[in-house]
């Protein structure tokens, strides 16, 4: 007993505190081995577990179950050494089995074995967790053992253990703390891989199973420069100008955007976002990083999210004039891919697409579950709209939603039984329209009969929805024609594009098509079977030299503007025809002089006795004085050049006298102006066409040279209705919004599926605002597209700076003692200058510290007065609620601040530099 006593009492001195009265050895064994605190105990995530070295616990069980406490086999303190590489840093032995080098305890059997026998002097207990892998439980004996170092000293890494089950934040919370890094700067993780090359760690709340961390990964701790931008973004070459941007110190948020090629669309969305104010101080107080959500299917695994933060904290840093948003660009590439390149978009389409991936990417719904949606069925509209904003909520809950998410009700009602529809649906922008007018402004060519006259540049106010006969219409009270003897035609690249019928819509032309309306005779129709006189298409070609390996090849060019002419469909001859157009060509063709007549030789004697000039020989072999010109202009064209075909014999049987020079020779060609020989059949008679015949008037460059003038033939004058300008009043934006919750009527391509009727139906719909959110973006729908036609709106829309009161639209029943709820203050407007084809994008926005506009126009920024805002150029709206700005810290105030003399207004779009 004195032994046994002995060793106790010095197992006792190495145990603190002193314990209870050591229990006999059977019952010590029932509580190692069995029951719930014993080596039974069934395995449990998180539990801790403890090794003890086999050979001491064997001879521990030797000793307990000899039932001899005076025994020798007494074990003595708990010793661990065998299991330890060394007794420094006290790392455990690699390859240690179970049951063959350590038993496994559970803690409460560890303490009671600790508390009895005690634990070898300096050794530290090793306890392991309990991680749940997949399918199994287990003891980690061997935690992951990671190498911490800093970016900026990548030579001096510390060792750091760590459970596969413990999360990536806890990485960074112990690397953070290893590496004394301040609670106000940010910091992220980045793994080295087997390759060697960097991957970053974005997740930090997934555990380092998930994130695939073995023992020996060197883990870096990057920490953000104080400009916003991370060390490993930037390029070794960039270092000394970042020490210079970092030493400029400027207002924070007054930075500009770098254009990357065609992308000011891109830019202005940019900076409206960034200066809204609730959003900004979401990132810059690293708010966001708690929310990101990278398993959202519909989301972009955070990295949208994470990208724009980096522009706001570099825009918002006051440490650079400009940044260059590629990295932004190029994850947006990613992820739309219609916004890959570098072609010109819209500010809007954009700002809608970063709206919703800042949404999913933030979305603090991780699991989305399914709602259905109800109709109102009679219900009271407060509990309708509760309900679907609820139901909005359990799946979509983000910043985002909070600023910008605001409450529609629909209403829809079927014409043919009355059955009316109402649900209530989110919204996340307004798109209005603007008042259209009926009206529509259209510039034309009138090319007269009268070959003296020059044409005429016309300005005319059509129906938007008319047909071609109105534009004749409407010609004819500028000129006094009457629109049966006019026919429309669109011409391009020296050819007519297109030849319109009357009963065609105008909006299959646009703005930039250069539309010619000829003037016919009152019986000119084209085609077969038509009236007395048909209408021939003119072309203008100029033979060419081409280089070919003989150099003997003409090519044939199409020149000036063609004509539509008239002309007697029966007895017409090639010769006649010559003599038709020569006299429509009068103005600037000049007919050859007395001293470039020949004298009749035999060669002209012989020529005569031709019958008639064949089409792509000369025309007009043989000619009286009298022919055309005797008509006169008052009788037209027809009447003038008919003369010489109704009453005259053909060329073979006039009376020869002095011949003139052949000006130019005509050919039969198709629609492009190219050659065709199968339209036409000619006998005694005459010439007749097979099918729509189209003539070329084919010059050679010597002949066109000498008697063509091509400054008069381009020559043309203005019509004082040009001069006229349509005055497009202005509208309040008030009347847009009030038009944007005008009923109307769903189109074919959209049908209602009534549930009464059991089918589609075209059904009257009303939007009524219920619910609007902090901040109000509001779209001005400028730009019109339609199957045929596209067009920029440039009316003026006058929208207030402040106090634009919404109450009157809104439906909800208002909280009377709370007038601020339903009234907004601009902070940016999104501004387009230019047309459909072409634009340039800038930004106006209020700052929210200073309260001072400024002016973003790409990387240039400057300050404006509020008086500057307001232009046809303003595209989306940015209004902030003002019971919010309230809410956030105060301004210094909005008073317009003093005019910057070196812009006293954004650049006129006339000037402007257009991407």
């Amino acid at each position: 007993m004195a032994a046994v006593a002995a060793n106790v009492a010095a197992a006792a001195e190495d145990r603190e505190p002193q314990r209870e009265e050591v229990p006999g050895l059977e019952s010590q064994r029932r509580q190692i081995e069995n029951g719930e605190s014993g080596r039974e105990r069934p395995l449990r995530a998180g539990e801790s577990w403890f090794l003890v070295e086999q050979h001491w616990y064997k001879q521990w069980e030797v000793y307990v179950q000899g039932g001899d406490q005076d025994s020798g086999t007494f074990p003595g303190c708990i010793n661990n050494a065998d299991l330890f590489e060394d007794q420094v840093n006290w790392r455990l032995k690699k390859g240690l089995v179970e049951g063959e080098d350590y038993v496994l305890l559970p803690a409460a059997a560890w303490h009671y074995l600790v508390d009895w026998y005690g634990l070898e002097h300096g050794q530290p207990p090793i306890e392991r967790k309990v991680v749940e892998l997949p399918s199994v439980q287990k003891v980690e004996v061997y935690p992951v053992e990671l190498l911490l170092v800093r970016h900026s000293d990548m030579d001096t890494p510390h060792t750091a253990q760590f459970s596969h089950t413990d999360s990536v934040d806890l990485v960074l919370r112990t690397a953070r703390e290893q590496f004394l890094v301040s609670p106000q700067e940010e910091t992220r993780l980045w793994i080295k891989n087997a390759e060697g090359s960097f991957e970053r760690l974005c997740n930090t709340r997934v555990t380092l199973l998930d994130a695939a961390l073995r023992t020996g990964q060197v883990v870096i701790m990057e920490t953000r420069n104080k400009d916003g931008t991370w060390p490993s973004a930037q390029p070794q070459a960039v270092n000394t100008a970042l020490e210079e941007e970092e030493e400029f110190q400027g207002q924070p948020g007054i930075c500009g955007l770098t254009n990357l090629g065609n992308t000011c669309f891109m830019n202005s969305a940019l900076q409206c976002l960034s200066n809204v104010p609730q959003l900004t101080e979401y990132f810059l107080k690293n708010r966001y990083l708690e929310e990101l959500n990278f398993c959202n299917p519909l989301g972009m695994k955070g990295e949208i999210a994470e990208a724009y933060a980096d522009l706001v904290k570099q825009a918002w840093s006051g440490h650079h004039r400009s940044i260059v948003p590629h990295v932004f660009k190029t994850k947006v590439g990613h992820f739309a891919s219609q916004f890959l390149g570098y072609q010109q978009h819209d500010s809007q389409e954009l700002l809608s697409f970063l709206l919703d991936g800042l949404h999913e990417d933030l979305n603090r719904v991780k699991k989305k579950e399914y709602v259905e949606l109800c109709d109102a069925a009679g219900r009271p509209d407060q509990e309708v709209a509760q309900e679907a904003w609820q139901n909005h909520k359990r799946r979509n809950d983000s910043v985002i939603v909070d600023t910008f998410h605001g409450l529609f009700k629909s209403t829809l009602v079927c014409p043919d039984c009355g059955n009316v529809s109402v649900t209530f649906d989110p919204f996340c922008y307004l798109s209005v329209p603007l008042p259209v007018s009926h009206k529509r402004v259209m510039e034309v060519f009138f090319v007269s009969m009268d070959p003296r006259r020059k044409p005429e540049q016309h300005r005319l106010v059509v129906p938007k929805k008319g047909k071609i006969s109105d534009l004749c219409v409407a010609l004819a009270k500028h000129t006094g024609m009457s629109p049966e003897r006019m026919m429309v035609a669109d011409v391009f690249s020296h050819r007519f594009y297109k030849i319109y019928q009357l009963e065609e819509s105008l909006s299959s032309i646009l703005d930039r098509d250069d539309i010619f309306i000829y003037e016919v005779s009152g019986r000119s129709a084209i085609g077969e079977n038509s009236r007395e006189d048909v209408v021939l298409p003119i072309y203008l070609r100029e033979r060419t030299p081409a280089r070919d390996y003989n150099n003997s090849y003409y090519g044939l060019m199409l020149f000036g503007h063609p004509l539509l002419v008239s002309v007697p469909r029966d007895r017409l001859s090639w010769d006649a025809l010559y003599h038709i157009l020569l006299y429509r060509l009068s103005r600037y063709v000049t007919r050859p002089s007395s001293d470039d007549e020949d004298d009749g030789d035999e060669k002209a004697d012989m020529e005569d006795k031709d019958n008639i000039p064949k089409p792509g020989h000369v025309a007009g072999g043989s000619s009286q004085d009298s022919g055309p010109e005797q008509a006169g202009p008052s009788s037209g064209v027809a009447g003038g050049s008919r003369a010489p075909m109704d009453n005259s014999p053909g060329p073979s049987h006039w009376p020869q006298r002095a011949r003139r020079k052949h000006l130019f020779t005509l050919q039969t060609v198709n629609s492009n102006g190219t050659s065709d020989r199968s339209t036409f059949n000619e006998d005694t008679h005459g010439v007749s066409f097979s099918s729509q015949p189209y003539i070329a008037i084919d010059w050679e460059p010597e002949m066109k040279k000498r008697y063509y003038d091509e400054v008069e033939a381009e020559g043309y004058v203005k019509h004082d209705c040009v001069g006229y300008v349509l005055k497009k009043a202005p509208v309040r934006l008030q009347e847009c919004i009030e038009l944007f919750t005008t009923v109307e009527t769903l189109e074919k391509e959209n049908p209602w599926y009534c549930p009464t009727c059991k089918q589609h139906q075209l059904a009257t719909k009303k939007l009524d605002l219920w619910m609007l959110p902090e901040t109000l973006i509001i779209h001005l729908k400028r730009f019109s597209y339609t199957k045929f036609s596209r067009e920029k709106l440039d009316t003026l829309v006058e929208f207030p700076i402040r106090d634009l009161d919404f109450s009157e639209f809104v439906i909800k029943p208002q909280n009377e003692s709370a007038p601020e709820l339903y009234k907004y203050d601009l902070i940016a407007v999104s501004n387009h200058y230019g047309g459909l084809r072409d634009g340039h994008y800038t930004t106006f926005a209020c700052n929210k510290d200073s309260g001072q506009w400024h002016y973003f126009d790409d990387n240039s920024v400057s300050p404006v007065t509020e008086n500057q805002i307001e232009s046809k150029a303003a595209y989306v709206l940015f209004y902030q609620r003002q019971d919010v700005a309230r809410r956030l810290q105060p301004q210094p105030g909005l008073a317009d601040p003093p005019a910057s003399p070196a812009c006293d207004s954004p650049p006129s779009s006339e000037f402007m530099d257009v991407n």
